[in-house]
Parts: C-alpha cells; structure tokens; sequence
C-alpha cells in the first residue's frame, strides 16, 4: 500500500525532480544555523549568547522576507526570485566569514530577508503539479514534511562535521556553495508555481484569504514549530541535569526518526487523522515526557509517540494551506506561512527556556505540550473543523 501510493505521486511529471532539487536543498539549509554558530564561537571567539544574536537576525530576516518574496514569486516568476534570491545567498556566503562579528549581524539580516524560499516553492510547485485529489495529495506532502525531517537529520551533523574536521570558515564556504548550486539547479528546473488559468488572474485582496480557517491553520503551524523547538532546547536540559548531555544528538534522532516514520505512515493512509486531532494529541502526549528523562534512553521512547505525529502534522497544514490559497496568489500565502514557521521558531526556544530558568527542565515539556493545546483552542475558535474537510478548503478561496 505505502509503495502504491508514494509510486503513483512520483510518476507523475516533474514531481520526482521537484522533490530531488528541493530535499537537496534543505540540507544545506539545515546546515546553514549550526555553521554560523560554531564560526562565531570559534571563528570569532565569541559565546553562545552573542551567536544567537546573530541568529535572531537571521530570523527576523526571513520572517519580513517570506511574504515578500512570495509575493514576488506571483508577480515576477520563479525565475527571477531564485536569480535574486541565489545571488544573494552567493554574496552572503562568500563575504560572511570574513566579517567582524557586527557585519555579520547586519549581513545576517539581509541574508534571511533575501534567503532562498525553498519551503515554499516545494510545496507551491506540488500544489501545481498535482491533481486535486486527496489520495495524490497527501502522499505529496507527506514525502516533503519527511524530506524536511531528513534533512534536519543530516544539515546540522554535516555542518558540525566540516567545522571539525576543517575549520568554520571552510564549513561556511561549503555550506554556500551547496546552497548556490541549490538555486541554480532550481533555476534551470523552473517548476511551474501556477496553472495556465492562474498565470492570467488578476490578484486578490488579502483579506479574501486571511480570514478564520485561514490563520487557524497558520497558528496551528506556528504552534507546532514551538513546540519542536521548545522541546528540543527541553531535551538538552533535562539530559543535562542528570548529566547525560552528550546523548543529546541520539536522543533528538530518535524523535526525528520517529517523525519521519510517522510521515510516511500518514501519507499511505486511508483515513488520515485530522489536523485539529493532530495538534491536540501532540500537546497532550508532550506534557508527560518530562517524568522519563531520568535515562536518556527513557526519554527517546517518551518523545517517539509525539515525534511519530509532528510529519502528519507538518503534512496536513501544508496541504490545507494550499487549498485555501486562492492560486494567483499563493506564493504570498506560503510565504505567510513560512513566516508563521519562523515565528514559532523564534518564540519556542526562549519561552521554554524562560520557563524552565524559573522552574525545572521537566516542566519546559509541560510548557511546550500547553502550547499544543492553546494552538488547538485557538483554531477550533477561528473555525479549524473545516480544515479537516478537503472540499470545504478548497472552496474557501472561492467564497
């Protein structure tokens, strides 16, 4: 059954392509946070806290950056966003690990203002290239929320490993040669982003699209993103207070091999679990894991039944995402909802490290799986039962 229905979506034309180019990547985006830290601590001999300032321009970057990039993506072309976007990541990895530690704060920021939008010309050239039926689309999107897992896998080990091995500076150069090779892989592929009849319609307001079911969805996303990294940064803590730090990295592969098994099981499912289900049982399973963190072998098998549920989750908000986007503007829609991913990056790590600086690790679990729950709350009130109604969300744009 799962071979059918993966084997179906990859025959289609240009599906395989767009999953090799934008799984590739990822990878080096993946890779991209962790180089940046380690060449600021070691390049530049500053701490951590300094690194992630840096961070946190980056951040800001490419939470500003999203719409407008996506909104360039409806108006411009493909073309010419990854031709801007490649030439940017070019002169941003090239000049980076020259820098002194301000320009490279102030170079961060245009950086992720300018970072290529691999997320959403993934999932907006899926959205193209795929007939409308269910049984092709969350197959689809199944396999990118796997690939993204993967890739988080492998991006952040390999960017530790060149830094070692090497030295940050080498680990940066390489690390922007593969996203510049990245871009213009991308821009020769150049997959479609609209269909004909989208190609010709005029533009929407905003506020034909951003209404109840539609931030539903991209709080539920943003809810979801916190609580992964809240519970990450949760992870080290508890393993660190019980002096287990260094199983830190296996632990964490645990729970993202967890996640990618999880997407795949959802993608060849018949019936699905809705997206407001999803996000409720990853909130209620996340409260708990806290009380296993005694043995870090205890707190991987705590974190496999809420990891088995983040790919679906990632799936499914992806998927009700694109229906609802009225076509000839969706890549400013996925550009939003790469800037709700963003803010929920930027918000979990420090929350839950606020709460656990005021309490214990345990709890940073607790605060993390509260988070679900108010997601959950929030979208039900704005309307999220429809989004667990394929036909009801491909309509919404319409009405």
């Amino acid at each position: 059954m799962v071979l059918t229905s993966y084997g179906r979506v990859a025959r289609l034309p240009g599906v395989r392509t767009l999953f090799l180019v934008t799984g590739f990547a990822r990878i080096p985006q993946a890779a991209s946070g962790v180089t940046i830290t380690l060449h600021v601590v070691l390049g530049l001999g500053r701490g951590y806290g300094e690194a992630g300032v840096v961070a946190a321009a980056t951040t800001i970057g490419i939470a500003l950056g999203g719409p407008l990039i996506g909104r360039l993506l409806d108006r411009r072309g493909l073309r010419r966003v990854v031709l801007l976007t490649t030439v940017a990541t070019g002169v941003f990895w090239a000049a980076a690990p020259w820098l002194s530690y301000w320009g490279l704060i102030a170079l961060s920021f245009v950086g992720g203002l300018l970072s290529l939008p691999v997320m959403s010309i993934a999932r907006q050239g899926m959205a193209a290239l795929l007939p409308s039926d269910d049984s092709y689309r969350r197959p689809a999107f199944s396999l990118d929320s796997v690939l993204t897992e993967m890739s988080y896998m492998v991006g952040p080990a390999s960017g530790v490993f060149l830094t070692t091995a090497l030295s940050s500076t080498a680990a940066m150069l390489v690390v922007g040669a593969a996203m510049v090779f990245s871009g213009v892989w991308l821009y020769f592929f150049d997959p479609p982003m609209k269909s004909g009849d989208a190609e010709r319609a005029e533009h929407v307001p905003v506020l034909s699209w951003l209404r109840g079911p539609m931030i539903a969805a991209l709080v539920i996303a943003a809810a979801m993103v916190l609580i992964m990294a809240g519970s990450e940064v949760a992870i080290v803590a508890a393993l660190r207070q019980h002096g287990q730090v260094d199983w830190s990295g296996l632990v964490i592969a645990v729970w993202c091999l967890a996640s990618v098994v999880g997407g795949i099981l959802h993608g060849a499912a018949r019936r699905p679990i809705p997206l407001i289900v999803l996000i409720t049982l990853i909130g209620v399973l996340t409260l708990p894991v806290g009380l296993f963190a005694g043995q870090w072998w205890t707190l991987a098998l705590a974190l496999v039944p809420s990891g088995l549920l983040c790919a679906p989750t990632f799936s499914s908000t992806s998927d009700v995402v694109t229906r609802m986007a009225p076509e000839s503007v969706r890549g400013t829609v996925m550009g939003v909802y790469s800037s709700a991913f963003t803010a929920g990056a930027a918000v979990g790590a420090p929350l839950i490290g606020f709460v656990m600086d005021s309490s214990a690790p345990s709890w940073g679990f607790v605060a993390a799986g509260a988070v679900g729950l108010l997601g959950t709350a929030v979208g039900v009130a704005l309307g999220g039962r429809r989004l667990s109604q394929p036909q009801l969300s491909s309509s919404l744009s319409a009405s």
